[in-house]
């Protein structure tokens, strides 16, 4: 593999920079793809121009991010599926009933509780971070909308309470992928390994403390405080010019008329959603388990070994099926129009599957220009055994933040990290959390994470504006993190 040194680092930090600063991000990640592979083409224009081609043609060869862009995709379906059929109508209304015996009880205090309410919604559905993120924005945002709540509250809550508690509670397929990788590297019980060291992963834990500390008592900061302001003195939903991941067709389709608002019209295909994930995370895994004590330890082991990407595929598959046939026995819908509706429904969310394959692109060519490693191998000579956790966890948010890819630094930094601890003598389960937190920091503050962008078209705000108004609180999380990393160092 060529060595490309600081090169390396050059395409995807112009791209996210040229993100922020423009709001162009399909522009910005194109550029950032078409610059890594003019670098590896030895800067010849021609022939990186054609290999920037076969690149994205090429995101399509991993069965994974096929699956993802395909989920995309068929989200817009179901979410046409529930809007047409009243569904979401009927939840709001509920909801409604809900918000009104708060706000008797005191002025403002509904929007308090809903937001809460989505937090926990978010915790709960521990099992996908696609998963708890789309279910998250889709069932709360008319609900925002209707208390006045900044979409870009609504993404932050989306993303900051999915991937944080995915790496918290890690039977899912979270957990497989991690003890997977801690199998590699020799560790001889990766789950017992896993759980120990989630007392020392302090950025999930801290971010989930500082959303609820900002919910509760209503400190917002920084770019989120300014959307909360103009929510509330104009109306807006989002900044003037911003252009929400999802399109107005999505979030506004006009209900069927003449039919009766049910909020199980939008529970059942959801819950539908929620519920197959992890069955198709059994079945998928259930071959995968050799040597299993019990019917329960095979099921178990079956969950961990499942394919994340095959299952969430499955699950909106199921979803949409289900929502059919219980449209369809109420005479809401006929074929004709629930084939038209998720045809409909594909079209409008193609933007947001180009933008998820240009993040896989741009990460895949991170990966041959060696952005990861490079990172890593700067520093690994002069570190300290004391400073080792700490560093460790800066490297692989900087990762992340480059590659858009939580997943694939733990890939990367564990490869180091734990070699790395072995010889400075450092305490493993410590560098451990740090190589996950730092993963988990470094994608809730790029603007290419497949989460964040999930996020952002879940609840249908501007991807960039998420981005902003939830950075100030990823990097206060992030610099207490390093501040306990560092003293746990000294103390461990």
């Amino acid at each position: 593999m060529t060595d490309y040194g600081f090169l390396s680092i050059l395409p995807p930090v112009i791209a996210i920079v040229f993100a922020l600063r423009t709001k162009q991000v399909y522009i910005a990640l194109f550029f950032g793809i078409w610059f890594s592979w003019i670098i590896m083409s030895d800067w010849n224009i021609l022939t990186g121009t054609l290999a920037t081609i076969e690149g994205l043609v090429n995101v399509f060869k991993s069965e994974g991010n096929t699956r993802t862009i395909m989920f995309s995709a068929l989200v817009g379906a179901l979410l046409l599926f529930i809007q047409y059929s009243r569904g979401v109508e009927g939840f709001v209304n509920k909801l409604h009933i809900l918000i009104a015996y708060f706000e008797n009880k005191k002025a403002g205090y509904s929007r308090v509780i809903v937001q809460l309410l989505a937090m926990f919604t978010g915790i709960i559905l521990f099992v996908e971070t696609s998963i708890s993120s789309l279910t998250v924005g889709t069932l709360y945002r008319p609900v925002f909308d209707k208390l006045k709540i900044p979409r870009e509250k609504l993404a932050y809550i989306a993303d900051s309470s999915s991937a944080p508690t995915s790496i918290l509670i890690p039977f899912n397929a979270w957990g497989a992928f991690i003890m997977g990788l801690l199998i590699t590297q020799g560790i001889e019980h990766p789950f017992a390994t896993l759980i120990t060291t989630i007392k020392y992963n302090f950025y999930p834990i801290i971010t989930l403390l500082v959303l609820a500390f900002v919910i509760v008592f209503k400190k917002d900061i920084g770019p989120m405080k300014k959307a909360e302001k103009r929510t509330k003195e104009t109306g807006k939903l989002m900044n003037d010019g911003a252009k929400p991941m999802l399109s107005d067709t999505i979030t506004s389709y006009p209900p069927k008329e003449g039919v009766k608002a049910k909020a199980y019209n939008m529970v059942i295909p959801l819950a539908t959603m929620v519920f197959m994930m992890p069955i198709n995370l059994v079945y998928t895994g259930w071959n995968n388990v050799e040597n299993a004590s019990s019917f329960t330890n095979h099921i178990s082991q079956a969950i961990g070994k499942g394919s994340g990407s095959s299952s969430v595929l499955y699950a909106v598959i199921a979803a949409i099926f289900v929502a059919m046939i219980l449209y369809r026995a109420q005479g809401i819908m006929k074929m004709k129009e629930m084939v038209d509706l998720v045809l409909k429904g594909i079209s409008e969310l193609m933007p947001l599957a180009l933008l998820m394959m240009l993040a896989f692109a741009i990460g895949e060519a991170c990966n041959q220009l060696g952005t990861g490693l490079y990172i890593a191998n700067v520093s690994k000579d002069w570190l300290s055994p004391e400073l080792l956790p700490a560093i460790v966890f800066v490297i692989s948010s900087f990762i992340a933040f480059s590659t858009g890819t939580s997943w694939g630094t733990f890939a990367i930094m564990l490869a180091i990290s734990l070699p790395m601890a072995t010889i400075h003598g450092s305490e493993t389960n410590l560098v451990i959390a740090a190589t996950l937190g730092g993963g988990v920091f470094g994608d809730h503050c790029s603007p290419i994470s497949d989460t964040s962008i999930i996020s952002s078209m879940s609840s249908a705000s501007d991807h960039i504006d998420h981005v902003k108004t939830q950075l100030p609180y990823a990097l206060i999380g992030g610099a207490i993190s390093t501040i306990l990393y560092i003293i746990m160092g000294y103390i461990v």
